[in-house]
């Protein structure tokens, strides 16, 4: 195991050339003015799928990606999700951001078992359409949950340093459906959704 052993891994995810998928990126940049411990490593690796798949077989324990991601919410809205371990149905790619490819990839280029991988994942509101090829910029509710996702991540990080498969919050149910789960981050509903 390597020297990271141990740490945990805090990587932005994402294209600042199309709108709100600048978000993870923007967290990266907005810890920064609010770092977070020492032993955690924290890099923005934009669009280098290849970058993060090898970063993610450098002995983390745990892996959170912060990443802008369709999830049927409104804009804004936060999720933490737990990824699923690689199953061998997706394809491995070595160009390209796709985080289920890339978790595939570093399957494929290790022989050492993946840490465990959260997503800190923000609702998109803005993102180019097929005719276009550059949106730079944020979306409103994108960019008001900067602040909030940095927020997410002080609160979730001490909790991962003290137990690295401490529980999440209960994921898979919008805070409009039901009461936030006891677990659940500050600003998080049951499922992670922001409630905003």
């Amino acid at each position: 195991m390597s020297p990271a052993a141990g740490r945990l891994l805090v990587a932005g995810v994402g294209n600042i050339f199309l709108g709100d998928d600048a978000f993870g990126p923007e967290v990266i940049r907005a810890l920064e003015r609010r770092p977070l411990p020492r032993e955690v490593r924290v890099r923005d690796y934009g669009i280098r799928g290849m970058d993060l798949a090898y970063a993610l077989l450098e002995g983390h324990c745990t892996a959170v990606l912060v990443d802008a991601a369709p999830r049927g919410h409104r804009p804004g809205t936060l999720t933490l999700v737990e990824a699923e371990p690689p199953d061998g149905t997706a394809v491995p790619e070595a160009h390209g951001m796709d985080p289920e490819k890339v978790l595939a990839l570093a399957t494929h280029l290790g022989d050492e078992p993946l840490p465990r991988v959260l997503v800190l994942a923000c609702e998109p509101g803005v993102l180019p359409r097929g005719d276009e090829d550059i949106l730079p910029g944020l979306s409103a509710p994108v960019r008001e949950a900067v602040d909030r996702a940095v927020e997410a991540l002080h609160t979730l990080i001490p909790v991962l340093l003290a137990d690295p498969a401490a529980p999440t919050p209960a994921l898979g149910r919008p805070m409009e459906s039901g009461p936030p789960h006891a677990a659940a981050l500050p600003g998080l509903a049951a499922d992670g959704a922001e409630d905003r």
